[in-house]
């Protein structure tokens, strides 16, 4: 497998995410390995919660909500998706696939760090990869909170929207990645932080990860996800333990999810789900800081 590892000059100007990074390697698939990267903030002995990001974005994006957590005791791993952040970016679409995106964030938390008793904060893909780990490690899980996220199996068709973000970037001669986060968000945002989203990706040839994680979407019945997806849900609709479900109110791509997971997850029952208004599918961007304190509630109460 041919990687791709962004210099670590491109994160030299990045301002308010000012923790060191964790490196770890992780089996490739292939016979070889790809080191991730993460962040490790808090207090070593605090309630432990796993911060997963998704496209095109990396964990810059929970600096806020990293800031709120710790200030109230709560340590917070933040792991960069391989093909993104400071992990190492396979060159080849077929090195990528939802299975392997998997293991590999599980071999970073529980083969690496043995996180027990977490709770996972998990949006956009990081929700997809995350709500499989909790399924499928449920033991390893206190409590969920699903932010703009979902977990598609391929029975029921993706929005229009979603489809014309799928064919932006797949037609995209030069991909603009931080002018997607940008498009996500509806508060702004300033030349710096655009520019961050940016610094993992320096070439055209840096940005698979990006590029090919739409397609990695199962949008059919027989998608090589469908079924591990499938069996997660089978797991969820059993889960009784905390989920809270803490969607924006203007994400027009995943915005439908929050009622089928409060009908779908029992644990979702008897808890009080906010809806962060004025934010777009990038809520931590548009209001990490109200997430922050909702996630700091939520573990703290």
């Amino acid at each position: 497998m041919q990687i791709y590892r962004t210099p670590d000059d491109r994160f030299a100007d990045v301002d308010g995410f000012g923790w060191e990074p964790s490196y770890v390697e992780v089996p490739d698939g292939d016979g070889a390995t790809l080191r991730m990267a993460y962040v490790d903030a808090g207090p070593a002995d605090g309630p432990v919660v796993l911060l997963l990001h998704g496209e095109p974005t990396w964990s810059f994006l929970y600096r806020h909500v990293i800031d709120e957590l710790v200030a109230v005791g709560v340590r917070c791993v933040a792991v960069d998706l391989v093909g993104f952040g400071r992990s190492d970016k396979p060159l080849a679409a077929e090195d990528h696939s939802f299975a392997r995106h998997v293991e590999w964030v599980r071999t970073v938390v529980f083969d690496h760090l043995d996180l027990t008793e977490a709770t996972l904060v998990g949006q956009d893909w990081g929700g997809l990869i995350g709500l499989r780990l909790v399924a499928e490690h449920p033991e390893r899980f206190a409590r969920v909170v699903a932010a703009n996220t979902g977990l598609p199996t391929g029975d029921h068709p993706m929005p229009e929207v979603w489809w014309m973000f799928r064919n932006a970037v797949a037609r995209a001669e030069v991909l603009d990645v931080g002018r997607l986060v940008e498009a996500g968000c509806l508060r702004g945002m300033d030349p710096a932080t655009r520019a961050a989203y940016d610094a993992p990706f320096p070439t055209e040839e840096s940005k698979v990860g990006p590029r090919v994680m739409p397609t990695l979407l199962p949008t059919t019945p027989d998608d090589p996800a469908t079924e591990a997806n499938r069996a997660a849900w089978g797991v969820l609709r059993a889960w009784e333990k905390p989920f809270l479900v803490a969607f924006s109110d203007s994400d027009p791509i995943t915005g439908p999810m929050a009622p089928v997971i409060r009908a779908l997850v029992p644990g979702t029952q008897g808890l009080e789900h906010p809806v962060v208004a004025n934010a777009g599918h990038f809520l931590q961007e548009d209001a990490g800081t109200e997430l922050g304190r909702i996630v700091a509630g939520f573990v703290r109460g």
